[in-house]
């Protein structure tokens, strides 16, 4: 398990590479973390980082907050999340230590894992891209309906799960697999190639990928079948 960075979205832009391609990238403000405790086996029954990110004012903590951060010797965070670890995690960052862009490197593969934009009551055809009906042959008032959602006889209703209407939007997304192009070690932010979910300033997690990537496979060629020579055996 690996340590999942809280970060924040400021948004998406683009930059030329050595080729002067074009790459389109999301800019992640990456931290600081603060450490701010450890969960253990024998205390919590897991092992884990609690990671605090961006300021916040101490007035509109309470009391017990306020006491839980002066412990760790950090400033009034906004944003305070766990993160799995293994053991050997909770040696390398003691409580009151920072976490920042440092822990990745340019070219490596990440999880960026965020809320996706809330889009509210979404129909068939933007949420789940049903195809439209003609405008034709007697179809009025629902071009953009969904059709029959059940027979009238066996099983008699409609099954669970069927994609109907409903809200869009607004829940937890994990992007796979996003490289990172550029990391800015002094302002703390991080450049990955793409979008990923979530809106500007919206707060994402970032992590190296769990599923890398595989190379392509490499199919053998066929054997080219030998030419006659024309004699007869």
């Amino acid at each position: 398990m690996a340590i999942e960075l809280l970060c924040r979205k400021l948004g998406m832009t683009r930059i030329f590479n050595e080729t002067g391609d074009a790459v389109p990238v999301t800019v992640l403000e990456a931290g600081p973390n603060a450490v701010l405790q450890h969960k253990t086996v024998e205390k919590d029954g897991y092992t884990a980082l609690q990671l605090g990110f961006g300021e916040r004012r101490a007035k509109t903590l309470s009391k017990a907050m306020l006491g839980h951060f002066a412990k760790a010797k950090a400033a009034p965070q906004r944003f305070v999340a766990e993160s799995r670890v293994g053991p050997e995690e909770l040696d390398k960052h003691p409580v009151g230590s920072q976490l920042a862009a440092g822990l990745f490197s340019p070219g490596q593969r990440v999880d960026v894992i965020g809320t996706s934009k809330g889009r509210g009551t979404s129909g068939v055809v933007r949420r789940y891209h049903f195809a439209m009906q003609k405008w034709t042959h007697g179809t009025h008032e629902g071009a953009r309906r969904g059709g029959s959602i059940g027979a009238n006889t066996y099983p008699g209703h409609v099954w669970k799960g069927k994609k109907m209407y409903g809200r869009m939007g607004n829940e937890r997304v994990t992007t796979r697999n996003v490289i990172v192009v550029r990391v800015d070690a002094e302002k703390n932010l991080l450049l990955v190639r793409g979008s990923v979910p979530g809106h500007n300033q919206a707060l994402v997690r970032i992590r190296p990928a769990v599923a890398a990537k595989r190379a392509p496979v490499q199919v053998a060629k066929p054997v080219a079948a030998a030419k006659p020579t024309g004699k007869r055996k």
